[in-house]
């Protein structure tokens, strides 16, 4: 392959990488934005969302197929189930803890996270198990370039939901409670806005996301296990701070970046997959050093 056609082909990886890590972030940032809290079980509803969906689908896969329509029902269901779960969890877990010191709520994010990946492992007795489905490996070919329909299709529907969630958010009472709440809690409460029930419709969103993105994984790599989320969630959190947490255009751009990065420091001389992990968690610590508000970030926020 010529050097144009590397570069063609990790663009696209990374793209598809950037997308898996965008909606992740998103939840991330968008917690973090509301209640300033790193939400370290998101990795872990990212995995449950998976399983949920590959479930769903093996459950509606006889009425609707395996193809993209089985897909889209299975991925709205766990959406909408691991939304409610993100909820429940934010009700048990969380809210209880919001007067408490930071570093107990972030205790306490890690314990849900230790729950949620434990039980799954449980329940699936720590085993890969193989996402089916019936997708096929056409694709679009540009010499010596190759992309599958699957792969465009997976970052249009990544681009879709991004796109939903910037004008939900902008253009929506909920949206602007979301964002009035994140600077003044107690002068929203005074404005008679619901704080608890817009907390509680940011995790179900985020969560929602997260879910998208782990059935969408299942498809791409064609299996998942129970401790997918820690590396992917860790990935995620990465990428909000590069792009700015608490800004989710920040979030987006900065799971964009990070899965680019990834991909073309796989070509970089003494640099193979292998050492990608090692080289994003690198970057993150040159951007904590000489830019810790991230890309989109603003330095009047107040960090941890």
């Amino acid at each position: 392959m010529s050097t144009l056609d590397i570069l063609l082909q990790q663009l696209a990886n990374g793209l598809i990488l950037g997308s898996f890590y965008s909606l992740v972030a998103l939840g991330y940032t968008m917690v973090y934005g509301i209640i300033m809290l790193l939400n370290f079980a998101h990795g872990d509803i990212y995995m449950v969302g998976a399983f949920l969906g590959l479930a769903i689908l093996t459950t509606i896969g006889s009425v609707l197929g395996f193809g993209w329509g089985g897909i889209l029902a299975a991925m709205c269901c766990s959406m909408i189930i691991t939304g409610l779960l993100g909820v429940l969890i934010q009700r048990v877990a969380y809210v209880p803890m919001l007067s408490a010191p930071r570093l107990s709520i972030l205790i306490t994010a890690l314990a849900v996270s230790m729950v949620l990946y434990n039980g799954a492992m449980a329940i699936t007795d720590g085993e890969y198990r193989a996402f089916t489905v019936d997708l096929g490996f056409e694709g679009i070919e540009m010499g010596a370039v190759f992309i599958t329909y699957t792969q465009v299709a997976l970052v249009l529907a990544t681009a879709v939901l991004m796109v939903t969630l910037y004008l939900f958010v902008h253009r929506t009472m909920w949206g602007k409670a979301m964002r009035a709440i994140a600077i003044d809690k107690d002068a929203c409460r005074l404005m008679g806005i619901n704080v608890n029930a817009v907390i509680a419709l940011t995790f179900f969103v985020g969560s929602a996301l997260a879910a998208a993105a782990g059935v969408m994984a299942g498809v791409y790599y064609g299996s998942i296990h129970f401790f997918m989320g820690f590396v992917i969630g860790l990935k995620a959190f990465t990428s909000a701070v590069i792009g700015g947490i608490g800004s989710i255009p920040g979030a987006m751009l900065g799971g964009l970046v990070l899965g680019l990065l990834e991909a073309f420091g796989t070509q970089i001389p003494f640099i193979g997959s292998e050492w990608k992990d090692v080289f994003a968690f690198a970057i993150l610590i040159l951007l904590l050093v000489f830019r810790p508000t991230g890309i989109l970030g603003k330095t009047e926020i107040e960090r941890m």
